[in-house]
């Protein structure tokens, strides 16, 4: 069973891993995440549990969540809700907590967030696209250029690179190292940067893709 939790990026730091060796890592308030409901193929067609993190105001809670959660044994509902597919049916029950002890150090991660909004940007910054001159006398620098070929085709290309909106997008960053658990602040500290701003909500689960490389 691949292991997911949904959590809270904190921040970075950096801290001497056992080789004296300065790593960076990112801070993820990883759970306690509440198992709130659970699917299997004979009642909805598929296997995946529904997991919960963090706490919502009463006062901005519909009554249908409140009630969803109260199904759980739940007695607030949970800020964000997420859904996690599995292959088998799930081992787990309604009102159960997943912590950070389903991750172990040094394992390998994907972490799931959505990118930092950086607004309209122009295709220099947007696409890395060179520009013209620099020379003073260019009058042509950080402009998209061309983007067609006259009477034929008589248009732009399709996926041709133009200004517009950059970031808040959904990203994943995999295999990424977990340098240290620590259960009793349900804190992970994951190797590298992770998508989002300090204070958005993330998605850790074990690497899909990933494999250690054996020690030599």
């Amino acid at each position: 069973m691949i292991a997911t939790l949904l959590g809270k990026k904190i921040g970075m730091t950096q801290i001497y891993d056992a080789q004296n060796v300065l790593v960076p890592v990112t801070v993820v308030e990883a759970g306690p995440c509440p198992v709130v409901q659970v699917k299997t193929a004979e009642s909805d067609g598929y296997n995946a549990i529904q997991l919960g993190f963090a706490k919502k105001k009463v006062k901005n809670t519909s009554k249908a969540e409140l009630n969803h959660a109260k199904k759980a044994g739940l007695t607030e509902a949970p800020r964000v809700l997420n859904e996690v597919r599995l292959a088998e049916p799930p081992a787990v029950k309604p009102g159960e907590i997943v912590t950070v002890a389903a991750f172990k150090e040094g394992q390998l991660v994907d972490v799931i967030g959505i990118s930092k909004g950086k607004g309209f940007q122009g295709v220099v910054r947007r696409f890395r696209v060179a520009g013209g001159p620099a020379a003073h006398g260019s009058m042509f620098h950080r402009r998209i250029g061309s983007i067609g070929m006259r009477q034929t085709p008589g248009r732009s290309w399709k996926n041709q690179a133009m200004p517009g909106h950059l970031g808040s997008e959904h990203c994943t960053m995999q295999n990424l190292h977990v340098v240290k658990v620590l259960p009793e602040k349900n804190l992970l500290l994951v190797k590298g940067a992770i998508p989002g701003a300090n204070g958005d909500d993330v998605i850790v689960r074990t690497a899909i893709k990933g494999r250690l490389k054996a020690a030599k």
